[in-house]
C-alpha cells in the first residue's frame, strides 16, 4: 500500500496492517530473493535482514508517516506569491525549491525529522523483526530495556527508560522552541 496524505491524516503500509505482518511483508520485499534484495546483495555483499542498514531503512519506512504531515503542512504554508515572484525573476524549479521553499519550510522539516527520530528511538517491533538482537550490530535501547526486564533488573530498566524519556522531552522542547521562533524553552517574554 503506497503512502498517501489526505485530509491532514497520513496512512502508510504499516497503518491498518498488524505490525508483524507488515514487517514480514517488508522483509519479503527486501529479502535476498526479491529484486531489491538481490540488487542490495550484489552491491554490498550481504542482505538487508538483520543488519544495521536494514534496521535504518525499516525504521525510516516505519516512522515516515510521522514526518509526512509536518512536511506537507510546511510546504503548503509557503506563499504562492513568493513562488510566482521567483519564477518571474527566472529561477528554475530546483532553485525555487532550494532557495525559497526549503528555507520557509525549515521548521516543519525539523519537526517531522524530530518526531520520526523520537518515535524510532523507542520502537521495539521493527527492531526485533528487521534487525534482530545482535549485540554490537542491531541492538538498540528498547531491546536493552526488554533484556533488563527479562533479567529482572528493574532498576536498570527504569533508569534506561528514564533516559529515553528525558531525551524525548528535550527533543520535543527543541521542536517547541523552533515553532515559537525563539530558542527558549519556557513561555517567558
Amino acid at each position: 500500500m503506497p503512502l498517501e496524505v489526505s485530509g491532514g491524516s497520513c496512512r502508510g503500509f504499516t497503518h491498518g496492517v498488524p505490525p508483524n505482518r507488515a514487517w514480514l511483508f517488508f522483509l519479503a520485499r527486501v529479502g535476498p530473493r526479491s529484486p531489491l534484495g538481490r540488487w542490495w546483495q550484489l552491491l554490498t555483499g550481504h542482505s538487508l535482514a538483520f543488519t544495521f542498514e536494514g534496521l535504518v531503512i525499516g525504521s525510516i519506512v516505519y516512522s515516515l508517516p510521522f514526518a509526512v504531515q509536518p512536511f506537507a503542512s510546511s510546504f503548503a504554508a509557503v506563499d504562492q506569491k513568493l513562488l510566482a515572484a521567483a519564477a518571474t525573476l527566472g529561477a528554475s524549479k530546483t532553485r525555487i525549491f532550494v532557495s525559497v521553499i526549503l528555507p520557509l519550510s525549515l521548521s516543519g522539516l525539523i519537526t517531522g525529522a524530530a518526531l520520526s527520530f523520537a518515535h524510532t528511538m523507542g520502537e521495539f517491533g521493527v527492531v526485533l523483526m528487521v534487525g534482530g538482537n545482535i549485540p554490537g550490530v542491531t541492538r538498540t535501547v528498547s531491546i536493552e530495556i526488554y533484556d533488563q526486564v527479562q533479567a529482572a533488573n528493574y532498576a536498570a530498566a527504569n533508569q534506561t527508560a528514564l533516559v529515553l524519556v528525558m531525551i524525548a522531552f528535550a527533543l520535543l522542547s527543541l521542536v517547541y522552541a523552533v515553532h515559537r521562533g525563539v530558542w527558549t524553552l519556557w513561555p517567558w517574554k
